[in-house]
Parts: C-alpha cells; structure tokens; sequence
C-alpha cells in the first residue's frame, strides 16, 4: 500500500462550528458512523461502522504508518478525529509524535498526511469539496444531500412527540436515508480522488506539505487558556451590561436603551439628527452634543467594546487539558497562501494599552467584581483589553513574542530596488520619518526636527505601496488623524515621486502578466516568473511557490485600459475578478511576507510554537531561553532572498500581550 484516500462521517453532541475538531473529537460520545476508503487509487469500499462492520486491520495499521500517505480533503478534520477515535477504540493503533514537553501527544503525526483542500487551495480553485468539483467539471460531484443527511445523523436532534423523544437519529430510524448517506460518504471519497487526478499535471511542491506538516503541529500542539480568567470575564461581563442598560434606562426612560431605532428617536427628541450610532458616528456626536447626551453615548460606548464573545469562544473550544487547538487554517487565503483565523481567531484580537494589564488581569481572576467596579470607570473596555492575557503558557514556561519589523515595506523595497528604502532598513532607521523626508525634502526626526511629519509619511507609507490614491488614505484614517482633503492628492504625488522604483515596479509586473495572459507564454521581471499554462496564470516566487489565478482574460478597465481578469472568490462566491500591476504586486509582496514567516518557522520548528498573527509567532519556551537568540533566529534572511535586510523584535510574558 502506498496510498490511502478517506473520508468519514462522524456524530459527537459537540457543535463542531462552535469549537472546532479538536474539542468535537474528544466529546465521550464521539465516533465514527461510516468509513470510506480507497487503497492506491482502486475502487472505494465504505465500511459501516454504526452498524457493527468493523474497520479492517490493515487500514488501521495504515493511519500510523508513515510510509503510507493519507489522502483527504480537509484532511486535519480526518487526523485529528481518527486520532482520538484510535486511541480510544483500537488503542494497539494509536500513536503519537510527541517529544518530551510537547503538547501534541494525543495525534496522529501529520507527516504523511496530504489534504486535497490544500492542494485546490494552491491552485485558487475553492476551498469547498462541492465547489472545487464543480469548477473543474468533474464527472462525480459531490451529491447535494449531503448537509441535510449530516444534520440528520451527525448532529443531535431535538427530542419531539413523533421522534418518541430521541435526542440522535439512528440508521434504523431512517434506513433509506441511511442508504443514501452511505453512497454520499463513498462520493466524496470518488470527488477527492477525481480532484486528485485533474491536477496531477500540478503537483504541490515537496516543501509546501512540509510546511503544511508545521501548521498541523502548531495547530496540535494549541495554546493554554486561563479559564478562570474566561469564566470570570463572562461574568463580569454580563454584571457590566446590566449596570450600563439600568444606567441608560434611567437616564433615558427608554424601554431598551440599546436598540438602535429607540436611541434615534431620543436623540431626535432631543435635537440631534443621525444617520447612524456606529463608533465613528458616537465620536462624532461627542464633540458637539451636551454633557447629558455625551453620557449616554458614552453609556453606549461602553456596551459596544465587550469583547465577551471572544471569550465565550475560547470557554467553548478548549480541550480537556486547558489548551485551545486549531486556532490557524493552513492556506486559509488561496490568492497569497496566507493562514485565515479559525475559532478564537487570534489575528483580530483586541489591542491592549492598559499600563497597569497584570493588576487588572489579577482582579478579574480573584472574581471580585465589586473591586473591578470600584477600580475601573470602563469595565467593557478592561475586559476588552485583557482578552489576549486569556491565553498563558504553562506553569514553568514562558512566552517570547517575536514579530518582523516592516515586512512587507522591506520585501516591496527590495524587489523595486528602492535604494534609499534599502538604506535605511539597513541603517536601522525609521522608515515614516524617512519616507516623509523623502517626500518633502526636510530632515524629518520623530521627537525633533519637523516631528509634525511623520505623521504623513507614515499615512502614506501605510496607504500607497500598492497603487493606493485618494481613497485609500481616507481608508486608513487620514481625516481621522487630522490631515485635510485638500492635502491629499499631494501626499499621494508626494509618496510616488519618492519611490519612483517602487511605482515603476508595480507596472512592470502588470505588463509581465499581461503579456503572459496575452501571448499564452512566459515572461520575467524583478525575479518573478509569469507562466501561462493549461488555462492558469502563476506567478513564481523566489521562494519557488507559485501563485494561481484561474482562467485569466485580458480585460478592459473603469479608464478604457487593458486589465487582467480572473475567477475567483471575492464577495463569498465565485465570481470574474478584476486585477491589475499594483494589485498584484500587493499579492507578490503579501505571499513573499508569508514565504518568510514560513522560512522563520522552520528554523524555529522545534522552540514550541503555539501561534502566530499576521508576522508575529508566539513560542511556549523554558524560561532560560533568550529572546535575543530568538529574534537573532528569526531575523535570518532566506537564500532565496539574498541581500534582503529583516530585523526582528521581540519580548517575554507571563501571558500574551502586545508590547
């Protein structure tokens, strides 16, 4: 056997979406109800487990033998749960890949594991098994009857007179559905294979699945929550929320202080017209309502900063040993290769500014919410603020944070040969400043000479890398930080004119793709390979990953131009997208950033990481080990990007924190 494709239905009284597989996995009344499997590509064979058949050996020795690759779509999903199905029920086939002081000691090892979905993620076809099928026109597509059939015998079902009461439907309950169900568990093991056998022309490279092996590691391993934490800011939360609504009531005499459409209403009575109470609308309004007003907007404000919903998450997806699993989708964005955040979703965490965050975060774990009252003006937004202190290292252990310093301004840099870019990079300087020296002529120092500046070199540098006008500064917050509209447009002349290279850049790569798409051929630029193959534009990296856009034409755009379009998923469905050269360099730039996150990992694979946001990775370490050494490691430039200056930094926490 070289080979094994698999897909399984599962039931556990566990909400999968709420908690993710991890926690599913472990609930005491999981397991497995149909097995299918194909053995080097012969034909599939579905095992009724619900029904007594049993597994046969050789495909159980199969899942822990590392010289057998296991062929899956969303493969994670199968390791993971057969993981714990094992270990439980055929325990003489379970084992693990744990070392000495890993958390990771419940899985099977991902090294020979291999995920379809990763593969039409590669490619820039749709992370879904149905959508993919359909997109490359397979002749078995995944059967449509699927989410009905699996809310029916997956999921628990609400006890009712007819149902005689049951809480789970059972294969004797619905034995034609159950037939049915079986031939949509073989399917999907016919749709993987046949996914498989149409991009065989297109393989994924060796070091991506090595890669994809690191993810489902850091994935494994999880991260520690201090659930006393989480439970007591749930608490408080729901103490603070019932104080702010009684505050508001009796204040405004409104029935529900909180909906939208009353607060108008006692705003209008009151004089004040608004199209909206978001948080920019508030601001707003605070600076010219009355003292009694601004009161209960501030009221309001309080309301909306709870964060409690993250915490609910993280009580949700826990596992039994206080560690929160699963938290990063491997290739989760298709056009860079970047992670999405699952479950707790760690890349849109509230920021926290609280100087004095370990007395406040040691106040919401003694429970004592009367202190916190006493303490606090702004409850909300302190529980707001310690949502990252949820999550801890072990006892003994520590965290060093470590992130890259300007990643994508020093990768854009480096491709468009922006010198002066580069030196300072290399002197260690201050990007904003110099950008706004460069862009206005001055010496620009952060807290001396013409310190007024950087403000707008760092607006721009932010806004105008890829291609960014007008709107794209407005977006960041331009007006918010007190520029006006009418300096706009000179920022914008200001930046380009600058970084001359850097604009140069963006149109040499659209001219690349053009002619690419065009002339059916490949073209180069920069260190960049343009190839138009079978009905697929890529784009080598100089890390030698590819990225895919799917059936690129040539285009007309808004100006009477030429474009490229391709298809792919924008606003949640397939569609025809519009791309052009500072887009896509905003792809190149944004892949190359993750390519290096990537490389660091590798040289870090076994310092114990447990997360990563965005260019930042969170190490559970031994506390004698240095955050210097750390960042040194970190910081190491990629062969196949010589000459490029990274700089990392970093620091140690008793819990997660930002800096």
């Amino acid at each position: 056997m070289k080979s094994i494709s698999i897909d399984i239905e599962t039931y556990s009284s566990t909400d999968l979406n709420q908690c993710g597989v991890y926690k599913y996995a472990e609930s005491p009344d999981a397991e497995v109800l149909l097995f299918a499997y194909s053995i080097d590509e012969g034909p599939v064979i579905t095992v009724d487990v619900a029904q007594g058949e049993e597994v046969p050996d050789h495909v159980l020795a199969a899942l822990t033998d590392d010289s057998v690759l296991k062929w899956a779509f969303n493969a994670s999903f199968e390791r993971v749960f057969l993981s714990v199905w094992l270990d439980r029920y055929h325990p003489l086939y379970f084992s693990s890949y744990s070392i000495n002081d890993d958390t990771v000691g419940q899985y099977l090892d991902p090294a020979s594991w291999r995920c379809s979905r990763i593969w039409c993620a590669y490619m820039g076809l749709p992370l879904s098994l149905e959508g993919a099928g359909a997109i490359l026109g397979l002749d078995k597509q995944k059967m449509s009857e699927g989410k009905s059939l699996i809310r029916y015998f997956c999921c628990p079902c609400a006890p009712t007179k007819t149902n005689g009461g049951r809480t789970r439907n059972l294969p004797e309950h619905a034995p034609d559905k159950w037939e049915t169900f079986k031939k949509y568990n073989k399917r999907d093991v016919e749709t993987e294979m046949a996914i498989q056998e149409k991009l065989k022309n297109f393989p994924v490279p060796d070091f991506l699945w090595d890669e994809y092996n690191i993810d489902q590691t850091i994935n494994d391993r999880g991260i520690a929550v201090d659930l006393t934490l989480v439970k007591n800011a749930i608490r408080f939360d729901a103490f603070s929320k019932t104080a702010l609504m009684a505050s508001m009531h009796d204040i405004t005499g409104l029935e529900n202080p909180n909906s939208v459409q009353q607060m108008k209403q006692w705003l209008s009575d009151k004089g004040i017209s608004t199209d909206s109470l978001d948080k920019k609308a508030i601001i707003s309004l605070l600076e010219t309502v009355p003292s009694d007003v601004a009161d209960v907007l501030k009221l309001r404000q309080q309301l909306a900063k709870s964060s409690v919903s993250k915490y609910k998450k993280m009580e949700k997806s826990v596992c039994s040993d206080g560690r929160a699993r699963g938290m990063f989708q491997f290739y989760g964005a298709n056009r860079t290769g970047r992670w999405a955040g699952r479950i707790v979703q760690l890349q849109n965490l509230p920021q926290n500014h609280m100087p004095d965050l370990a007395e406040a975060r040691a106040v919401v774990r003694s429970g004592d919410y009367e202190m916190m009252n006493m303490i606090y003006d702004d409850v909300p937004d302190v529980l707001s603020q310690l949502v990252r202190t949820a999550l801890k290292p072990r006892p003994g252990k520590k965290f060093i944070v470590s992130d890259f310093s300007s990643i994508e301004a020093r990768v854009l840099s480096y491709l468009a040969g922006e010198k002066w870019r580069l030196d300072v990079f290399e002197s260690g300087g201050d990007i904003y400043c110099a950008s706004a020296s460069q862009m206005f002529g001055v010496p620009v120092e952060k807290h001396g000479v013409n310190s007024h500046l950087r403000q707008k070199g760092k607006i721009s540098e932010l806004a105008l890398g890829y291609g960014g006008s007008v709107g794209a500064l407005t977006a960041m917050g331009a007006l918010d930080m007190g520029l006006k509209e009418d300096e706009l447009p000179g920022l914008v002349s200001a930046w380009r004119e600058a970084n001359p290279n850097i604009v140069n850049f963006w149109w040499d790569v659209d001219k690349a793709a053009l002619d690419a798409v065009r002339m059916r051929t490949s073209t180069k630029t920069h260190g960049l390979s343009f190839i138009y193959k079978s009905g697929m534009l890529f784009i080598t990296l100089p890390s030698g990953r590819s990225l895919s856009y799917v059936r690129p034409r040539i285009g007309e755009n808004d100006f009477g131009g030429t474009n490229i379009t391709y298809e792919g998923t924008a606003t949640g469905k397939w569609e025809r997208i519009d791309t052009y050269g500072p887009k896509i360099t905003e792809n190149i730039v944004q892949a190359i950033s993750r390519d290096i996150l990537m490389y660091a990992m590798k040289t870090l694979r076994y310092c114990f990481i447990c997360g990563h946001v965005h260019d930042e990775l969170i190490i559970e370490c031994s506390r004698d080990v240095s955050v210097d050494a750390i960042c040194e490691q970190m910081g190491r430039t990629p062969p196949w990007m010589p000459g490029l200056r990274l700089k990392a930094d970093g620091y140690e926490c008793e819990f997660y924190k930002k800096d």
